[in-house]
């Protein structure tokens, strides 16, 4: 039976996992390019190394998703994929550092090694989530982690980067050892249910047949004669591909077009996701309260509106700089750009009311032996538009201009705003499951 209230302290633990993994990923997007750019390799190679993880999320996440939901031991469905997984995605975290004073082949193995061992656990420690906590309290819950994943990320841009000018290894040790901390936390103090076996001869999903079955699905979200899945999914692939584009270009965006130093770009962008994180549990219960599909919907109203007028702002080409401090750091167009982070303050509270309601609307679409499986096509989306968008707005860039890469963002936002308006399930009283824990 389905448990009737959600448990704060248990929510609060399984936030360290995702504290964990976020720090982890942010560390590793931060410092590992500095590592490849001292091997003196193309820009253009590094970006796809750096997609290694996102490509690996495409090819493994499904199958690890539809494992987990059919696994069946002593300490649960999604905790042996953490114990495997974490030390070892910890273990190859740390060695990083090191791996690049050999040389690049060497480096590059390790980090395909890390990128899998992380990719083992990623979809079973989201399915946690849905598996302790019911229907009507996910929103809420979600907010809870994604506010603790969220000052994870913060902490690694604020410390690891002291840390990385003291010795560059140091964040790397510290973050293998906060993974290690954080998911020791889920594994001995998260209560997770144990789900009966429906069938005692239910046969064993492989990797063959996971995407059989991840093909199986894909075709059944265009049969449904309720498309509401398929369009939640679609509005969650073009919502990513306009959130990639900011977080990829937005600095070359600053640079490049606004003339304020990589630094200030970055903190811009940061302030975009400082107020992701502020908003991120005011934003579960809004959706709690009002509906998951409003709150997505005026999170997407609130970012096609931010961005638009940040694309109408054109700055002063001609403009000059004042004095010899502004020639040498760039930045004559003050005011254009204490706008733009006004508005990307703004965007990041629509970025919290969209980003906290859809996992659980996902979730609260399929049937509970299906949990696991859609939260790897959840992240199968995501990741799609994590590979796709870059280098087509990069494209376009080279097209256009570096203007054009907000304008995208904003067409791929408002995309996701008409596919989400179609949208009939995925509240919390339409969860057609209840679970069967012995």
């Amino acid at each position: 039976m389905q448990k009737n209230k959600m448990s704060y302290p248990q929510i609060f633990v399984l936030g360290f996992g995702f504290f964990g993994v976020s720090l982890i990923w942010a560390l590793y997007n931060a410092f590992v390019p500095i590592f490849l750019k001292s091997f003196a390799i193309s820009s253009m190679l590094i970006g796809f190394i750096m997609t290694f993880d996102n490509i690996l999320a495409v090819v493994l996440q499904p199958y690890i998703g539809f494992l987990s939901d059919s696994t069946r031991t002593k300490i649960g469905r999604r905790k042996p994929f953490i114990l495997i997984g974490a030390p070892l995605g910890a273990l190859f975290f740390m060695m990083i550092p090191f791996a690049k004073l050999t040389n690049i082949f060497w480096l590059i193995l390790v980090v395909i090694i890390m990128n899998i061992a992380m990719a083992i656990f990623r979809s079973p420690v989201i399915a946690l989530m849905p598996d302790i906590v019911p229907s009507r309290d996910r929103s809420k819950a979600n907010g809870v982690i994604n506010f603790m994943g969220g000052f994870g990320s913060l902490l690694a841009f604020f410390i690891g980067g002291i840390l990385f000018d003291i010795a560059d290894s140091l964040p790397f040790l510290a973050g293998g050892v906060a993974l290690l901390v954080s998911s020791s936390l889920v594994l001995t103090l998260i209560h997770e249910p144990v789900v009966k076996q429906q069938n005692l001869n239910e046969e064993r999903v492989n990797f063959a047949g996971s995407f059989k079955t991840l093909l199986t699905s894909l075709k059944n979200l265009f049969k449904d004669d309720d498309k509401s899945l398929l369009l939640i999914l679609l509005a969650i692939f073009f919502w990513f591909c306009g959130f990639g584009t900011l977080e990829t270009f937005f600095t070359i965006y600053g640079t490049q077009y606004l003339e304020v130093t990589a630094g200030s770009a970055a903190i811009a962008l940061g302030l975009f996701s400082l107020m992701f994180m502020i908003f991120a549990i005011p934003a579960g219960f809004i959706g709690s309260k009002i509906g998951r599909k409003k709150t997505i919907i005026i999170g997407l109203i609130i970012l096609v509106v931010c961005l638009f007028s940040v694309s109408m702002i054109t700055v002063n080409q001609a403009s000059t700089p004042m004095n010899a401090l502004d020639a040498v750091y760039k930045i004559p167009r003050t005011a254009e750009f204490l706008v733009i982070q006004i508005f990307l303050v703004i965007a990041g509270i629509g970025w919290g009311c969209i980003n906290i309601n859809s996992l659980p609307m996902v979730v609260d679409m399929v049937a509970e032996d299906k949990v696991g499986g859609h939260t790897g096509m959840y992240y199968f989306f995501s990741m799609m538009a994590s590979i796709v968008a870059p280098p087509l707005v990069g494209a376009v860039i080279d097209v256009l201009s570096y203007p054009s890469m907000i304008k995208f963002s904003v067409l791929a936002f408002l995309t996701a705003l008409l596919c989400m308006l179609f949208v009939k399930k995925g509240e919390a009283e339409d969860a057609p499951h209840q679970r069967s824990i012995a």
